[in-house]
């Protein structure tokens, strides 16, 4: 049996997978990275009443599997994303990334990969 989710108004299933990569394709996500950034990704959906179903990442790309409120928009959410991990991590892990990063670059380049599945 499927489980939806509702609202006030509405009973829904809307799954999206998500991809970034980082800019320039740099290999720069450590373990300790995609801890902290799990974390942020949760918290964010939390406040637009999605939810991270999974997340998994590479040194240069991360993947989210969501269940999307329909209230949201899409490409502010996502756009959401990627500025809370991105400001996020060049705080945390400053040392490591402006190596690679220079300035205010930004983690994330700004292309994305949405499926819904």
């Amino acid at each position: 049996m499927v489980e939806l989710r509702s609202s006030a108004h509405a009973v829904f299933r809307i799954h999206l997978h998500v991809v970034f990569v980082t800019k320039y394709r740099r290999k720069v996500s450590t373990q300790a990275m995609l801890e902290v950034m799990r974390s942020v990704l949760e918290r964010v959906l939390a406040a637009n009443r999605s939810v991270l179903i999974a997340f998994d990442g590479e040194p240069d790309h991360v993947h989210l599997l969501i269940d999307l409120q329909p209230d949201n928009n899409i490409s502010n959410l996502v756009s959401s994303l990627k500025s809370a991990s991105s400001r996020i991590l060049r705080q945390q892990f400053a040392e490591q990334l402006n190596k690679v990063y220079w300035g205010k670059a930004k983690l994330w380049h700004d292309s994305k990969c949405i499926v819904s599945c």
